[in-house]
């Protein structure tokens, strides 16, 4: 365990070195969760070492980088790439299937729900790619997630200071109303589509 912290520091000091392009980096490859990079840079933003919205945007550029890449995996490896090489990038067959089949089901609004529900958040992406969904409307859904999923974190890593590593404590109660939010739009979208397509029959 003592190793794991160690190892954690010191990705986080490296983090801290490069400043913005730290953050932006720290979510690109994402070898420690999103959560904690973000919340991290919230408490470089209470030392006065970066601003808050510089972190936000560096946020948001690190997440829509990351999932360029699965989406890239996704519409030019698909699921061969996957099965063989998804262990080095921490990616699970299982949720790859669970995420193949929530896109299959509920179509390019899983993109923007998905990004507020654990794990699925990383390999939502995947099956995006793997059917070929308009790149420009899946990078506009992933923006339209991933800022406030950044604001969030910043703001609570920035309002704890000292005690960032409580980040994850400290968003539950936030968390949760939004994967509920974000829900609620999934559900919203269906209807939609299914009134949508009635009328077209009509």
């Amino acid at each position: 365990m003592d190793t794991i912290h160690e190892w954690l520091s010191q990705l986080l000091q490296w983090i801290e070195s490069l400043g913005y392009f730290g953050i932006i980096i720290g979510l690109a490859i994402e070898v420690i969760p999103s959560e904690i990079v973000l919340g991290y840079g919230g408490y470089l933003v209470s030392k006065g070492d970066i601003t808050f919205w510089g972190a936000v945007l560096c946020g948001t550029i690190g997440a829509i980088l990351q999932q360029w890449l699965l989406y890239a995996i996704g519409r030019f490896g698909g699921r061969p790439v996957v099965d063989r090489f998804g262990k080095y990038l921490h990616l699970k067959s299982k949720h790859v299937d669970i995420a193949e089949g929530w896109f299959q089901k509920y179509g390019p609004a899983i993109v923007f729900t998905g990004r507020f529900v654990p794990v699925m958040r990383q390999v939502v992406s995947i099956p995006a790619g793997m059917a070929r969904m308009n790149f420009w409307h899946f990078t506009v859904l992933t923006v339209i997630a991933s800022i406030p999923w950044s604001i969030l974190f910043v703001w609570l890593g920035n309002s704890l200071g000292d005690n960032w590593e409580q980040i994850n404590h400290k968003a539950a109660p936030y968390v949760q109303p939004i994967i509920l939010i974000a829900v609620a739009l999934l559900i919203l979208y269906i209807v939609y589509q299914i009134v949508r397509r009635r009328g077209k029959s009509a």
